[in-house]
């Protein structure tokens, strides 16, 4: 007999790279996002280290923060409701 799964069970934790500017008000709104869905992220400050400025840039094609890596998958110059759609539509949310 086969068992059906629940949603919880199907969902899968994303892994989250955030690209972020400290200063910056879409920044502020990723980061609540991310907390307030208490989604697990790396923020990288792309301010304070060039390396991940560069990382940044390199990945996206973007000069403006915020970018937010979802599983590999680059939302460039966003804002955290661009990003809730997207976890949305992915199901993530």
């Amino acid at each position: 007999m086969s068992r059906r799964m629940t949603n919880f069970e199907i969902m899968t934790t994303p892994k989250i790279i955030a690209y972020l500017s400290p200063m910056c008000p879409w920044t502020r709104g990723v980061v609540q996002f991310l907390q307030s869905n208490r989604f697990e992220f790396e923020y990288r400050d792309v301010i304070c280290d060039p390396d991940a400025y560069r990382e940044m840039v390199n990945k996206s094609g973007q000069y403006s923060s915020p970018c937010v890596e979802i599983d590999g998958h680059m939302l460039a110059d966003v804002g955290g409701d661009e990003v809730e759609v997207w976890m949305r539509q992915k199901g993530h949310i």
